[in-house]
């Protein structure tokens, strides 16, 4: 009898094992993940339950998601995946548009060109551009740097949508008003002018292919939109969670990602270089002068940042969780498809709670 009791045990103890295997380790590894940037790959990827998160609130999420248009979905913890899901024929290899959520990638690329001593964030937008960039008064027009371009505080008149010259006009000296603009265009203008090449072929150089993003610029009459994978959109969520570290080379000062994602100027305190910050005590929203009270998105984690574009492209990320999430689709609500915070912001966090805590 002991043989047999010996082998019974040995087999217990292999079936145990095996279901640890198939369900993934119990705890979830703490060490950072950054996927390849080149060749054929698999992702790493973590379970829920070695999160200990809620797998009955999968489904509902993915109920919500699939109601509000999404098309791209995805979730990681220290680089890895832990949910990806797409609807309405998209896929891995689906590009879609950012729309404003791109915003964060033209400060990073500002910041590169910084940290290469090709531009001072600290001196007058004219240096770059040229003098007579805008129709404003020349005193006027002076009072503008790239960091007021960064923080949406140049004071121009943020209803003109295009950028030529004669629709930047004056409404308040720079660093006194918020407003959300398309001015932020011109910094793509003053990293070329400064590298003395396309921006474009700058930013591929020093952030799209360090980290390993596919993509494309798409340089409209009106619009400067990035179009890329959900997975790329993570890269970059990835690097941002890492203060521009990339594996083992930092890419990105982390100083300038500090500053870019902590408040950048007091009159919006929940914006920073481009990127939208959650748990300030209020927050401004485009095209309205309003300053409202509270945070950003209550269910969202106080320590988020996030970048937002219209039709709700989103890059969340959350330095406290290691967690980067991705959203990329139709708008929610196509009655309100303009604005990069809606209620659908709230909603969603509402659903991501119930699984993560």
């Amino acid at each position: 009898m002991k043989p047999i009791a010996y082998l019974l045990l040995i087999l217990v103890s292999f079936s145990s094992c095996s279901k640890d295997n198939i369900d993934g380790p119990t705890t979830p590894p703490e060490t950072m993940y950054f996927p390849p940037v080149s060749g054929n790959f698999t992702w790493e990827t973590t379970s829920l339950s070695s999160l200990g998160w809620k797998q009955n609130a999968v489904q509902p999420l993915k109920d919500f998601l699939a109601a509000n248009n999404t098309k791209s979905f995805m979730i990681l913890v220290n680089g890895r995946i832990v949910m990806e899901e797409y609807f309405n024929g998209h896929n891995a290899s689906t590009e879609w548009e950012w729309n404003s959520a791109g915003k964060t990638l033209v400060a990073t690329t500002t910041g590169l060109a910084a940290q290469d001593g090709l531009v001072n964030i600290n001196n007058k937008a004219s240096d770059y551009l040229g003098t007579g960039w805008t129709s404003m008064p020349l005193e006027k027009e002076n009072l503008i740097t790239v960091k007021h371009l960064l923080t949406m505080t140049s004071g121009n008149d943020d209803t003109k949508q295009l950028m030529i010259k004669s629709n930047l006009t004056y409404v308040a000296d720079a660093g006194t008003r918020w407003a959300y603009s398309n001015i932020f265009q011109k910094l793509t203008d003053v990293v070329a002018e400064a590298s003395n090449q396309e921006f474009e072929a700058y930013f591929n150089a020093k952030l799209k292919n360090k980290i390993g993003m596919d993509g494309r610029w798409n340089f409209g009459t009106i619009f400067t939109i990035y179009h890329s994978t959900a997975r790329s959109m993570a890269r970059f969520g990835i690097l941002a969670l890492n203060k521009g570290k990339w594996n083992t080379e930092q890419v990105v000062n982390e100083a300038f990602i500090t500053a870019s994602t902590t408040t950048s100027q007091a009159i919006n305190p929940s914006y920073g270089y481009m990127w939208w910050l959650n748990g300030k005590s209020k927050y401004m929203l485009p095209s309205d002068q309003t300053v409202y009270q509270g945070t950003l998105i209550p269910n969202a984690p106080a320590d988020m940042f996030a970048g937002m574009g219209a039709g709700d492209q989103r890059v969340y990320v959350i330095p406290s969780k290691k967690m980067v999430v991705i959203r990329m689709g139709q708008a929610s609500n196509p009655d309100n498809p303009d604005f990069a915070v809606s209620g659908f912001d709230n909603a969603l966090w509402e659903k991501i709670s119930a699984v993560i805590n």
